[in-house]
């Protein structure tokens, strides 16, 4: 069960070497989602690559049990 969706997405070659960075940095600075699912996807023509990453998350990480 998810309830939000975070779709990354990138066609320039520029935007995809920085797609990972920001995708982590999103991840930080919404560290209390929990992600639960994702889907990445590559598409292409004659002159553009498009990556896509599409994050499935809930609310409320759920912690670890302290041993």
């Amino acid at each position: 069960m998810f309830t939000g969706v975070k779709v990354f997405s990138a066609t320039k070659a520029k935007e995809r070497e920085e797609l990972g960075e920001n995708v982590t940095r999103w991840m930080k600075s919404n560290a209390d989602l929990e992600i639960v699912d994702r889907v990445v996807c590559q598409s292409s023509d004659n002159e553009f690559h498009c990556y896509t990453l599409v994050l499935f998350y809930r609310h409320g990480k759920q912690q670890a049990p302290q041993p």
